[in-house]
């Protein structure tokens, strides 16, 4: 098949339309975000020295986790941990 006979098959076919619109500001994108987890999820605010912070990162990123994933595994282990009582 020539070129020009491809070129004229996917030329013949409509294109889709291109709809421009306002994208939405990250802060209303979080807020509807965290409403759509609200049933199970809460939501944490922490302030931790940079250098704890530097460590979760290092420990997701090695798991290929997000940071509260992460820490979600670290108090599950730390509650079985403490249960368990070793």
């Amino acid at each position: 098949m020539s070129q020009s006979a491809s070129s004229e098959a996917s030329s013949s076919k409509s294109k889709r339309t291109y709809r421009k619109g306002n994208p939405t500001p990250p802060r209303e994108r979080q807020k509807a975000s965290l409403e759509r987890r609200s049933d199970t999820h809460k939501a944490l605010h922490a302030v931790i020295l940079n250098s704890q912070k530097e460590k979760l990162e290092t420990l997701a990123s090695e798991e290929g986790l997000t940071q509260a994933q992460m820490l979600e595994i670290i108090i599950e282990n730390e509650y079985k941990r403490r249960k368990s009582g070793t």
